[in-house]
């Protein structure tokens, strides 16, 4: 099989052996808590209120059909509809992005390293992405202050990968095992999508996101040895060329617009082959998995990778979970669907499984691994 074009150089034409030696040093990926608010919003009431407040929108219909297509029956929001419709300006946004991260972020990082069992004074990197606020200095730095973490735990903030930084969370958390392999990494996602609602966007992507996206608090950690959970083996990045603005950001004085070219449903046609790829340089058949852990952008996404994998839909099933009970919750995506699994009673041991987030650039970050025991030796 070609190689995509985006592949790591280290992973082209040749095997990886640094990483077959280090295999007794392969990370965890323990199970993921994941918060949502306590506001929701069903499909019916977004669906009245796209009526209500479009009526004379052209396109209107076409605007209905295509989030009644999204298969999301609810979302969970920060604050209550009244007030998320509403746009008091970016700073106060970005105030209360920052208030409501404080009041909810501890609380599930505490439960994700309860079911790690780890203490704080055992995590050597928190990896913190989100792209729904911005704080300086980064979340990473209070919570360190907040939960007594150890004044030397570093600090990895990534704020501009959208939907991809989740899975892009796990691959440096991976990283940083693997060049540490004692260490231990926390993965915290914290995405509310709703205080990037722009009112006075009306193209029929906005349309479309106003009633796909919600929020969601997710935390995980990566153990450098020992934990139950997926066995990190190898991680990649793809970038389909010349795809840099099918999802962006125009920041304006009123903040983030979210902008959303019509091409990108289409997008997993040309991701599918580096997902084969990546599997194939592992020795493993994309087709012929034990489980599928993917972003959840919207149901075609599923849709096509069914189609291009030659998975039956079923596989992910933990993924299309996500996106009917929460919507796109973006970054945290992939570990809500990472903690279904849990909740199914996992996979049986050394079962092989993919991991992959899908964001803007059109980056894909994508990751393979098997189910491991706790009782496991390394």
């Amino acid at each position: 099989m070609d190689h995509p074009p985006g592949a790591p150089p280290s992973d082209r034409g040749r095997e990886p052996s640094g990483r077959r030696k280090q295999a007794r040093f392969m990370a965890t990926l323990c199970r993921p808590t994941v918060s949502v608010p306590e506001h929701v919003i069903t499909m019916e009431e977004t669906l009245e209120l796209a009526r209500s407040r479009h009526a004379d929108h052209p396109q209107l219909p076409l605007a209905l059909r295509l989030i009644e297509n999204t298969g999301v029956r609810t979302r969970h929001l920060v604050q209550p509809i009244e007030e998320t419709l509403k746009h008091p300006g970016f700073e106060h946004r970005n105030k209360l992005y920052e208030a409501e991260a404080k009041a909810r972020v501890p609380a599930v990082v505490q439960r994700a390293l309860d079911d790690a069992e780890l203490l704080t004074s055992d995590i050597d990197v928190i990896i913190y992405v989100s792209c729904t606020g911005f704080m300086m200095p980064s979340l990473t730095a209070w919570l360190i202050n907040e939960m007594d973490f150890d004044s030397t735990t570093r600090q990895l903030p990534i704020a501009q990968l959208g939907c991809a930084a989740g899975g892009a969370a796990i691959n440096r958390a991976h990283d940083f095992c693997l060049a540490y392999p004692q260490g231990n990494a926390l993965i915290v996602a914290c995405e509310f999508c709703s205080l990037c609602y722009q009112p006075t966007d009306i193209g029929i992507g906005s349309l479309l996101s106003n009633g796909l996206f919600g929020d969601g608090v997710a935390a995980a950690v990566v153990r450098g040895r020992g934990g139950t959970g997926v066995r990190l083996e190898r991680n990649a990045s793809y970038l389909i060329p010349k795809t840099e603005d099918w999802i962006s950001y125009d920041v304006r004085s009123t903040g983030f617009h979210f902008l959303l070219d019509k091409r990108v449903p289409g997008t997993m046609e040309p991701l599918a082959p580096a997902l084969q790829d990546l599997a194939g340089l592992h020795g493993w058949d994309a087709a012929d998995l034990d489980f599928y852990i993917v972003h959840a952008g919207g149901p075609r996404i599923l849709d096509d990778l069914s189609k291009y994998l030659q998975v039956e839909p079923h596989a992910f099933r933990f993924s299309r979970a996500t996106l009917t009970e929460y919507g796109n919750i973006a970054s945290a995506v992939v570990l809500d669907a990472l903690r279904r699994l849990f909740d199914e009673g996992g996979a049986e041991n050394r079962a092989r499984g993919l991991l992959a987030g899908f964001g803007p650039g059109i980056t894909a970050e994508m990751s393979l691994g098997r189910w491991s025991g706790s009782d496991e030796t390394a």
